[in-house]
């Protein structure tokens, strides 16, 4: 396998969220923390409202180049998986932009496959915040 495989995708109804609340928010960016009941659900925030610190660690991007950041302990421990955000109906407790519509978003997660760990080995680590300055 030459090409590593992506650390965070998305389902089709996360991304029609993402457009819906793009178009009512402007771009937007996740934050995948530790912690327990909804502080470990991902936050979806308007891009900069949220600070990245060098800490966390980009994932990559989804649908309208939402960025998907985690925080580096949290990494830690997903970093043998490939993470899959969703949306299901109800309301999750929090600051996440999508809480007042009656959804919230959640995360799921495949373990990546011998040649997909290799494939990231290879590609190296992926960038931290203080690797760059976030929009």
């Amino acid at each position: 396998m030459t090409n590593a495989p992506a650390r965070i995708v998305s389902t089709d109804a996360a991304d029609e969220w993402i457009e819906r609340l793009t178009e009512m928010h402007g771009q937007l960016m996740f934050h995948q923390s530790g912690g327990c009941c909804d502080g470990s659900a991902p936050m979806c925030f308007p891009r900069g409202e949220f600070r990245v610190g060098a800490q966390d660690v980009l994932l990559g991007t989804l649908v309208r180049d939402t960025p998907v950041w985690i925080g580096a302990a949290q990494f830690e421990y997903w970093r043998h998986t490939q993470i899959t955000i969703d949306v299901v109906p109800g309301r999750g407790a929090g600051m996440s932009l999508e809480a007042p519509e009656g959804v919230r978003f959640i995360v799921r997660s495949r373990v990546f496959t011998d040649d997909e760990i290799e494939a990231l080995n290879v590609a190296g680590e992926p960038p931290h915040g203080g690797d760059f300055v976030e929009d």
